[in-house]
């Protein structure tokens, strides 16, 4: 991509190369045509005239082409950000599911804890009144 980049800049520098070169020419043939100062000064203003047009022509060609690249560029940033807003959405979404998913494992856990708890008290209760009914079993 980079090369690609580098030979269009190396094209535009080429053609900005000759149009200045052409520019540069054209006035030096001008000055040294063998022209009265009369001739030499209506040529040199027809000259930038015409020169003054085509600039104007290309002005308007600049602005026409960055408009449309501010189009493309709002397109482009406006969609990215559509894309950013969706992925992020199913990102939350996600990370909302795993966080619940992981409450629900952990309260599964507690309960489980709690209902062993409860087990163990009501057999350690059971021992208990066995112990007493033995103990007073044995006192009778």
């Amino acid at each position: 991509m980079s090369q690609q980049n580098q030979q269009n800049g190396n094209g535009r520098d080429f053609v900005l190369g000759s149009l200045i070169g052409g520019l540069v020419g054209a006035a030096v043939a001008l000055l040294f045509a063998p022209k009265s100062g009369r001739e030499l000064r209506d040529n040199i203003n027809s000259s930038s005239s015409e020169w003054k047009e085509r600039a104007g022509e290309w002005k308007d060609v600049a602005y026409e082409k960055s408009g449309v690249w501010k189009d493309k560029a709002v397109e482009s940033s406006s969609q990215l950000s559509k894309n950013v807003s969706e992925k992020s959405q199913q990102f939350s979404g996600a990370v909302k599911d795993k966080v619940k998913n992981f409450r629900s494992s952990e309260e599964d856990e507690a309960e489980k804890a709690a209902q062993e708890v409860a087990e163990a008290i009501e057999e350690a209760a059971q021992e208990l009144e066995k112990q007493q009914d033995s103990t007073t079993s044995s006192n009778l």
